[in-house]
C-alpha cells in the first residue's frame, strides 16, 4: 500500500437480502447498498463523499467500522485489512477510527451525564483512572468551545449545536487518527453549520486528523473536502480533487447536482444553466441494467443500458479524475 495511504478501501459490497414467505425462509430480493467501490484516503486530508439520500453514504461509513457486516471486498488500515481482524486487533483498531453520527439527539444517551458520555471511551478502553478521565473529559469539552463545568449535565440540556459537540469530544477522546463524518451538520441550522465546520477544521489542524466527510450538499462538501467521491445508487460515478470536480465535472449525475447549488451572485445565478434531472432515484431493489443513472441521463444512448461503465481516469494536467460514464466530459 502507498505509504501515503491511511485507508484504502477495495471493491467494497454490503447487500441486504429480504427475505419472504413462510417463516422467512425464502429470498424475496436484494438491496445493493453499496456496490463495488474503491477509493483510498491520504493522510491528512478530508474526503468528501457525496450523493442523494438512499445512494450508500452512510453505510459505506458503517461498514468501514464494522458496524455492520460487509458482503465482500476489504478496508486496508496500516497494512492489515479491517475485516480479517479478530475481536481483540479490531479493539485496537477502533482507537485510531472513530465516527460523528448525523443526528445530534439520537446519538447521545439521554439517561447519562454528558461527563459519562465523553469518558465511556477512555472507560471501554481502559484509559486512566476516574480523576483523570474527569481532567480529560473537562479538556475535551474545552477544546470543542463548551463550558467544562457542564460535564454533570445531561443531552436534553443542550442545543442541537452543542449536542454535536459533544459527539465530536467523545470521537476525540481516544485521540483517533480518522474520524468518520456521518452528515454531522445536516441536522444543524445554517448558522451552526458554519460553526461545527469551522470546529472540525481546526480540530484537523490541531490534531493532524483525517476525516471521511460525508453530506448530500455539494456546498458544504466544497468547503471542507480536498478530494471528493459523487455516489449514485451504492456505486461510485466520480472522483477528483475539490477544486477539479467543481470545476470541470465529468459524470452527467454531478454535473445535475452542481446546477442545484445557488450562486451568491443574482447576476451569475440568473445567466447559468440549471440542469434538472428528470425522473426519481430508482429502487435499490430493482435497480437499472447497464449503468444505473441511465434513465435520468440526457446523455444516454443504447450502451448505457447494456453495459457497466467503468471508472476510468481521466488524467488531466497531472491530477487524477476519475468518472465511471461512456460520455464523461460531454456538455448536456
Amino acid at each position: 500500500m502507498d505509504n501515503n495511504k491511511l485507508l484504502e478501501i477495495k471493491n467494497l459490497k454490503k447487500y441486504f437480502y429480504l427475505r419472504g414467505g413462510f417463516f422467512l425462509q425464502s429470498n424475496a430480493g436484494v438491496i445493493k447498498a453499496v456496490d463495488d467501490i474503491s477509493f483510498s484516503i491520504k493522510k491528512g486530508e478530508t474526503f468528501g463523499l457525496v450523493g442523494e439520500s438512499g445512494c450508500g453514504k452512510s453505510t459505506t461509513a458503517r461498514v468501514i467500522l464494522r458496524l455492520i457486516p460487509h458482503s465482500s471486498g476489504s478496508v486496508i488500515y496500516d497494512g492489515k485489512n479491517i475485516f480479517e481482524l479478530n475481536h481483540n486487533q479490531m479493539f485496537k483498531v477502533r482507537r485510531d477510527i472513530q465516527i460523528i453520527f448525523q443526528d445530534p439527539y439520537a446519538s447521545l444517551s439521554p439517561r447519562m451525564t454528558i461527563g459519562d458520555i465523553v469518558s465511556e471511551p477512555l472507560e471501554i478502553h481502559r484509559i486512566g483512572n476516574k480523576a483523570t478521565r474527569i481532567k480529560r473529559v473537562k479538556e475535551l469539552l474545552d477544546v470543542v468551545g463548551l463550558n467544562p463545568e457542564h460535564l454533570n449535565r445531561y443531552p436534553h440540556e443542550f442545543s442541537g449545536g452543542q449536542r454535536q459537540r459533544i459527539g465530536v469530544a467523545r470521537a476525540l477522546a481516544l485521540t483517533p487518527r480518522i474520524i468518520l463524518c456521518d452528515e454531522p451538520v445536516s441536522a444543524l441550522d445554517v448558522s451552526v453549520q458554519a460553526q461545527i465546520l469551522n470546529l472540525l477544521a481546526d480540530l484537523q489542524k490541531e490534531f493532524d486528523l483525517t476525516y471521511l466527510f460525508i453530506a448530500h450538499d455539494l456546498s458544504v462538501v466544497k468547503h471542507v473536502s480536498s478530494r471528493v467521491g459523487v455516489m449514485y445508487l451504492g456505486k461510485l460515478v466520480e472522483i477528483a480533487n475539490s477544486e477539479d470536480l467543481y470545476s470541470n465535472p465529468l459524470h452527467p449525475y454531478t454535473v445535475g447536482l452542481l446546477s442545484a447549488v445557488p450562486i451568491p451572485d443574482p447576476e451569475l445565478e440568473r445567466k447559468r444553466k440549471r440542469i434538472v434531472l428528470e425522473g426519481d432515484v430508482p429502487s435499490p431493489l430493482n435497480p437499472p441494467s447497464g449503468c444505473t443513472f441511465h434513465p435520468r441521463c440526457p446523455l444516454a444512448q443504447e450502451i448505457c443500458s447494456r453495459e457497466v461503465p467503468p471508472l476510468k481516469n481521466y488524467r488531466k494536467n497531472g491530477k487524477d479524475h476519475f468518472a465511471a460514464c461512456f460520455f464523461a466530459g460531454k456538455s448536456i
